[in-house]
């Protein structure tokens, strides 16, 4: 936001006079950058633009459990009169910016919507793509749309804020996307792994920018970007991390969920064949170095079977689970063996020298 900076300025472009602009900002975001609005004025005033009072909303998965965050949004799209020509700024993490996409896209059938995430895994995940939801019931993601931003703008600056365990939470995404497409970009994260787990700015802009392109690139390249099928390659790990989460009471943050959804899969796949020792041990002592924990009191509760039933019923249609059969290489099943993924469950609840929550 500052005024020499023409990146958002161009983003809206000069067709419209005076482009009116609802700023919604994570709460957290506001409490660590405390001039962030009076920026945004200064910035709004120099380049003509008619911005609107802030509204703040709490960060995390508070603000897509409780309704009133979402309807309060779109409370502020009424009483602006925010139309179809206008835009809505979001501004905070991953979370804030699911909901506040939920409630552009519901208003007006679909707001211009501008994300700016602020910490790592919004910026190379979250950020990125066209999914906006709330969680329902004590289910994640249970409402939600499919609706394309009209921009996103990353601000390395913001991560400045970040504590280590968010900033080690947002790396899994990326790690993620590389055992899935990028083999060469896993094998260098695992040789930086120092680096990685010292959260150095070089790896972590390379981390950022490295994900959001893979991220990007199969959304757009997939022929599925809305995902009418079953298959779900992005999704990888995720079936048992959504599930660790509500279990956790979302204590859990998505990418320590995720970490651990990843490694349960990985030695999944070791056990039915798929995936070699060699790749395994890799995998397993990277994320172990880089210091992602094991909340063991949540992986205790997991039930394998239920949560498979249930991720079958959000995709909505076939059970179809993506594993690696080896780094940088997917595998689509459409099986779980429930006796092996509880044998492959209870042995990384054995696992000694992971950090713990």
């Amino acid at each position: 936001f500052n005024p020499n900076s023409t990146v958002l300025k161009d983003l809206l472009g000069s067709s419209e006079a005076q482009p009116k602009i609802l700023p919604v900002i994570d709460a957290n975001v506001l409490y660590c950058f405390p001039d962030l609005e009076q920026q945004i004025i200064n910035y709004s005033n120099h380049h003509d633009f008619n911005v609107m009072q802030t509204l703040s909303v709490p960060g995390g998965e508070q603000c897509k459990n409780d309704p009133c965050y979402w309807q309060a949004v779109v409370e502020k799209v009424y009483e602006h009169r925010i139309d179809r020509h206008s835009y809505i700024l979001a501004i905070g993490g991953g979370a804030v910016l699911d909901m506040i996409g939920y409630a552009a896209s519901i208003s007006h059938r679909g707001i211009r919507l501008i994300r700016m995430p602020t910490t790592v895994l919004a910026q190379n995940d979250a950020g990125i793509g066209i999914k906006n939801a709330v969680n329902f019931k004590g289910r994640k993601n249970f409402i939600g749309t499919f609706a394309p931003p009209f921009g996103v703008i990353n601000d390395f600056q913001f991560l400045q804020s970040l504590k280590p365990r968010d900033l080690r939470s947002g790396i899994a995404e990326t790690i993620k996307v590389a055992l899935l497409k990028d083999p060469a970009l896993f094998h260098y994260l695992a040789k930086h792994t120092e680096a990685v787990s010292q959260f150095q700015s070089a790896i972590m802009e390379t981390i950022i920018k490295e994900g959001a392109r893979l991220h990007l690139d199969h959304i757009r390249t997939s022929g599925d970007p809305f995902e009418k099928g079953s298959a779900r390659p992005l999704d990888f790990g995720h079936w048992s991390a959504h599930k660790l989460e509500e279990i956790s009471n979302y204590e859990l943050r998505h990418g320590e969920a995720v970490a651990m959804g990843i490694t349960l899969d990985c030695l999944y796949a070791n056990k039915v064949g798929l995936l070699n020792d060699d790749n395994l041990s890799t995998i397993i002592e990277f994320m172990k170095t880089v210091g992602f924990p094991l909340d063991k009191s949540s992986l205790s509760k997991l039930a394998p079977h239920q949560a498979l039933e249930e991720f079958k019923e959000h995709l909505g249609g076939e059970l179809t689970i993506t594993l690696i059969n080896e780094i940088g290489q997917a595998q689509e099943v459409n099986e779980i063996c429930s006796k092996t993924m509880t044998a492959s469950l209870e042995e990384m609840l054995n696992f000694n020298g992971w950090a713990s929550l």
